[in-house]
């Protein structure tokens, strides 16, 4: 496991403010329906540098505990804006806004701090350069990605929301998005005890 990469932590703290935890848990059970349903259950490690977690039991929408890399970022885009667009029968409300408010990422390094405080192992390194990996992780070929991608193993680097001209709200909520569930290896064993990944 790993702290979120400041874009990450940004599309967190977006989360929490939207409400999103109101309808999704981030946690899934080792019930058999749960398992199948939406992929291995939730091992406490997964939500280590949670603050606060987003476990819980509320579901009017799916379990997001493994949704990242399920759907392509255009998807996102796409449901974030219009959800019955891709899903007719969802009562989720859309966030159009996401796509032309600017995340800010001036205020990366203060996240940072803030979350060291309460015991993530983010280190002076990781914090002088919040403002900078906050922006190159949404910009692949900039001459920070690869930083990003150091400090970060496993950060998707790209362009979420399809805007080159701004880091938007949208791209840092697909950011977060695009991580969950990633972070840890699982191995899949069929009836045999095989290994199947």
């Amino acid at each position: 496991m790993r702290p979120y990469s400041p874009l990450e932590l940004a599309g967190r703290d977006i989360y929490i403010r939207e409400g999103c935890y109101n309808c999704h848990s981030q946690m899934i059970r080792s019930l058999r329906d749960e398992v199948e349903r939406y992929g291995p259950y939730s091992l406490a490690t997964e939500s280590m540098y949670d603050h606060p977690f987003q476990w819980g039991s509320k579901r009017t929408g799916p379990d997001l505990a493994r949704v990242g890399g399920k759907y392509f970022d255009e998807w996102h885009v796409a449901h974030l804006v219009d959800p019955r667009d891709l899903v007719p029968e969802s009562i989720m409300p859309g966030y159009p806004w996401l796509m032309t408010t600017p995340a800010h990422s001036a205020t990366s390094a203060n996240a940072l701090k803030a979350n060291r405080a309460t015991g993530v192992p983010y280190t002076d390194e990781m914090i002088e350069a919040a403002e900078a990996d906050f922006t190159a992780q949404a910009q692949p070929d900039s001459d920070g990605a690869a930083a990003v991608a150091t400090r970060y193993p496993k950060a998707v680097l790209r362009d979420f929301d399809g805007n080159p001209e701004m880091v938007s709200e949208m791209d840092a909520l697909i950011a977060y998005l695009q991580m969950l569930g990633t972070l840890v290896d699982f191995k899949v064993y069929d009836a045999t005890g095989s290994n199947q990944r």
